[in-house]
């Protein structure tokens, strides 16, 4: 999921049902992402500019308990996202 939209984001292409769809389905199995799945779920939704409120809210209560799992790279991605939304 998170390379899906991650690739969409890059290639500039709008996709709002897609990420739609991505974004609730993703608040879902967070559990089972790993630092570098929420970094670039995040970064993706921030660059689309695709409003995703909820898996904003979410993504952090996740994230805290992996905090040493992030690269420096992932955590700057991540931030950025935030910082974009």
């Amino acid at each position: 999921m998170a390379n899906t939209v991650w690739a969409y984001a890059t290639s500039n292409h709008k996709a709002p049902n897609l990420f739609e769809a991505i974004s609730q389905t993703a608040i879902a199995k967070l559990d089972k992402f790993d630092s570098q799945n929420m970094a670039n779920i995040t970064w993706a939704y921030a660059k689309s500019g695709h409003q995703a409120s909820d898996l904003f809210e979410a993504v952090p209560e996740m994230a805290i308990n992996k905090l040493d799992t992030f690269t420096p790279q992932a955590m700057t991605n991540t931030i950025w996202a935030y910082a974009t939304v």
